[in-house]
């Protein structure tokens, strides 16, 4: 029977291990899994706190609905009727911008009215499907910002890419590479050669197929509801480690990843527990892949190193309703960088799902640091916490205390996919050639969201199945 090892816990490791179980009793294979995690509860970054009334998200608070990955996962693991979809306030997003909330424009008339973007700006972003604005460099591994600036202008860059990107990815546009953030963009470009003429095609295209019974992505990539569960999204972590039962292991730190005796590999635990494997699926972090990789090829563990991490402070406050005077109808909002702000932004939980707070009390979260201001990992609480009341009162006017106060910290939150990420996948994948068994999983590699990591985690059940 053969023995494979998956190191990490959270839900990269857990649908790993669920679905590579469920495909190899499907093909009728007998294999022995072991997951193991370094900390006392499995999960990771994936983690519902229920306190005073709240539900408080410690990582990511849900997937999009119009991707496949997750829905079909929770079809099969049976927990499919327990999805909770947010509401349509979900829909409405703003920019915090001179000193004002302003809500992203969803058509030409509402952009035409809108005040996030100065005339000069509109103008600017008008020529972008004109001959007059520069293609794609060939062969450029191009960041966010050149992208921006060269097809949008310098004000859409500030106002719209640049708050996108640390609202996604924590990430400053300046380093980020556009094809491996955003694919389908540079895809587009590359197709259609612009956005708006895309935008157009595309909308065409998408009226015939709905004529047709068809549904086609917007121009900009998949849209789709925010979902979770009720209970919030641990309800899914938790799902699986219950049906995984013993495979999963608690508490086992490994240490190393080496050449086995008498196995293809040897797992070596921090307390001096080995395991024997004949293949190991590494869904922990990269540099933490790294540091256990580092024995068996330091070529791998190299370019695992150079893949950056941004941290990330999550805040959640809960007011009482009659605390706010604003409208609280839509997800949040972020802010530009040259706001000058302490946070990137809010997002107004209990108003996209409604039980994320008891009747007649808000709940908002709000992020601080990133790429852009890694040093505000190193605030106090106390400081944190006076840092967003300070941003909420310019923001929207909250000059209350909150009577609920939550301080999540991240010191590596969120992989970097800066210029040059590309040719680190391709230099792991001939590495990983003279490795056979040895397979890379999670979101430090070709995308960060929760239906990202359960598509990897497919990938890597399948590859493993093909080697069993």
């Amino acid at each position: 029977m053969k023995k494979i090892i998956i190191i990490g816990g959270g839900i990269s490791g857990l649908a790993t291990a669920w679905l590579l179980r469920s495909k190899a009793q499907a093909a009728g294979k007998e294999l022995q899994i072991t997951l193991l995690e370094k900390e006392e509860r499995p999960g990771g970054k994936i983690r519902s706190i229920q306190a005073d009334g709240y539900t408080c998200e410690w990582g990511p608070n849900g997937f999009l609905d119009s991707k496949p990955q997750t829905l079909d996962l929770c079809r099969a693991l049976g927990v499919e009727s327990n999805l909770h979809r947010s509401n349509d306030n979900a829909r409405k997003r703003f920019i915090y911008s001179g000193g004002e909330l302003h809500q992203l424009p969803d058509g030409a008339p509402t952009f035409l009215t809108s005040r996030l973007i100065s005339w000069p700006g509109k103008l600017r972003l008008a020529l972008e499907p004109t001959p007059f604005i520069s293609s794609a460099p060939a062969g450029v591994d191009e960041t966010l910002a050149a992208f921006g600036r060269r097809r949008l202008g310098g004000e859409a860059l500030d106002k719209l890419i640049a708050p996108m990107v640390s609202g996604i990815f924590a990430g400053d546009p300046e380093t980020m590479s556009l094809i491996s953030c955003f694919p389908r963009i540079a895809e587009l470009e590359r197709e259609y050669g612009g956005l708006i003429r895309a935008m157009i095609m595309l909308g065409k295209k998408k009226k015939k197929d709905i004529a047709d019974g068809k549904v086609v992505s917007s121009a900009a990539g998949p849209g789709g509801v925010l979902t979770s569960f009720r209970e919030g999204i641990q309800y899914l972590s938790d799902a699986l480690t219950t049906s995984l039962g013993g495979i999963v292991k608690t508490g086992i730190t490994v240490t190393s990843v080496q050449k086995g005796a008498e196995s293809p590999y040897q797992v070596t635990c921090s307390d001096g527990t080995c395991y024997e494997a004949d293949q190991v699926v590494m869904a922990s972090p990269a540099f933490a892949a790294a540091e256990m990789l580092a024995g068996l090829d330091s070529g791998i563990s190299a370019v695992l190193r150079q893949i950056p991490y941004a941290s990330m402070t999550v805040i959640c406050f809960g007011y009482r309703r009659e605390q706010i005077k604003c409208s609280l109808d839509g997800f949040g909002y972020l802010i530009p960088k040259k706001e000058g702000r302490n946070t990137l932004g809010t997002l107004w939980d209990s108003s996209m799902f409604e039980n994320r707070a008891a009747e007649n009390k808000v709940l908002l979260r709000s992020m601080m640091g990133g790429a852009c201001f890694p040093g505000y990992i190193t605030l106090t609480d106390d400081e944190v916490v006076a840092r967003v009341r300070q941003d909420l009162k310019m923001t929207m006017g909250i000059d209350s205390a909150p009577e609920f106060v939550r301080v999540f910290r991240h010191p590596q939150a969120i992989p970097q996919y800066t210029v040059g990420h590309g040719a680190r996948l391709q230099k792991l994948e001939e590495l990983l050639k003279g490795h056979q068994g040895l397979i890379l999983t999670g979101n430090s590699y070709r995308g960060i969201g929760l239906n990202d990591c359960v598509a990897a985690a497919e990938r890597a059940a399948d590859e493993a199945l093909l080697c069993a």
